[in-house]
């Protein structure tokens, strides 16, 4: 199969669908790999490591969108929609439910798109979702340290305070990967951390791990008021798979904080787990509403860009494989968790969940097969 690797152009994202070694992978399994000229040359992937890895490097995304797969990070930006062709295979992270516009593309030019954030694996986890979940988490509470302080419109709090002066109260709403991450990191500075979850059983898991310093409550919405209310600094980790996000977080809620309280919103992918929650990049990450500091960045792990794609290759590499070397059809049969991750096919919404949540008819895969 011919497979294509091209720069990404989302802001500030500087990943790319797969590193010098997974292109060797990919080469050896018998495949040709086309890259687009410097796609990885900011995180330190040489167009000469590509070259060294078997792959052929050429100088735009119209080159590399000739190709029968299309291996990326980010959703496809506005000037690629044109560059799609029927047919072509989409293997990258879509996040079609909270993304009106560019499912239309994607059916319009009916391609067949399989999206990282709703393939499944043999114990029901989200593999693709992991290595981006945990980078994002752990960010979380850098970027709302960083968002409590004066200059950044924050309350001036230290998150792990000093003797004689607590810590900031943290409130993880979820419990989920990126949840976990999040509270970890919060505890490791010294933070006084709640998690919310609607599953007992996670937290009672994660009270098993973290106690005495971490405190659970199970998720409902005075819980939520009484948390929001008290915190500093909120992270929205809410997922449900395939779907636009809940809004757990009400925008009176958010009126009623206290001035320079921080909200940091990963699921913002998904839409946002909070109602004033709407999308912001790198170059212009926090907006203040209701006084309250906002960071609702859409591709946090892009900051760590190297560490994100290895992470992410050594996920998708398998399945990428299983792709280009059975073809997408029966790789998809073979595997009902990775039929999951089947979003659009030739013009039709074949995700439950993207098609309740847009308003689509929804068309089970096994009928195009």
């Amino acid at each position: 199969m011919l497979i294509g690797i091209p720069k990404e152009i989302k802001d500030h994202e500087y990943r790319v669908g797969a590193t010098p070694a997974g292109v060797q992978a990919l080469v050896k399994a018998g495949n040709q790999v086309i890259v687009q000229s410097h796609a990885g040359a900011v995180i330190g992937f040489s167009d000469d490591m590509y070259r060294q890895a078997g792959a052929t490097i050429v100088a735009s995304a119209a080159e590399v969108y000739q190709a029968e797969m299309i291996i990326k990070v980010k959703e496809p930006q506005t000037s690629e929609f044109s560059l799609l062709k029927e047919g072509q295979i989409l293997f990258g992270y879509l996040h079609l439910a909270a993304d009106p516009e560019q499912a239309k593309h994607l059916l319009e030019r009916k391609v067949v798109g399989i999206s990282y954030d709703t393939v499944i694996d043999k114990m029901g986890r989200l593999p693709l979702l992991i290595p981006s979940s945990e980078i994002a988490g752990r960010m979380s509470i850098q970027a709302g340290a960083t968002a409590l302080q004066i200059a950044n419109g924050g309350k001036g709090i230290l998150l792990g305070g000093i003797p004689g002066v607590p810590p900031a109260e943290v409130v993880v709403l979820g419990g989920g990967i990126l949840g976990t991450e999040a509270l970890r990191m919060a505890l490791g500075l010294g933070a006084s951390v709640t998690v919310l979850d609607v599953n007992v059983n996670r937290l009672r898991q994660l009270e098993e791990l973290y106690a005495p310093g971490l405190k659970t409550l199970v998720s409902t919405a005075s819980a939520v008021e009484e948390s929001v209310l008290k915190a500093d600094l909120v992270i929205g980790a809410v997922l449900i798979p395939g779907k636009s996000t809940p809004k757990v977080v009400p925008a009176d809620l958010v009126r009623r904080m206290e001035p320079g309280s921080v909200i940091v919103d990963p699921a913002i992918d998904q839409g946002g787990c909070i109602e004033t929650s709407r999308p912001t990049t790198h170059s212009n990450p926090t907006y203040i509403h209701d006084g309250v500091v906002h960071y609702c960045v859409t591709n946090m792990p892009g900051a760590c860009a190297r560490t994100a794609t290895q992470g992410l290759t050594n996920a998708t590499l398998p399945y990428a494989l299983q792709i280009a070397n059975k073809s997408f059809k029966r790789a998809l049969q073979d595997d009902p968790g990775l039929m999951m991750g089947l979003n659009v096919c030739l013009g039709k919404i074949t995700n439950k969940f993207v098609a309740e949540d847009l308003g689509y008819e929804y068309c089970p895969p096994e009928r195009l097969f």
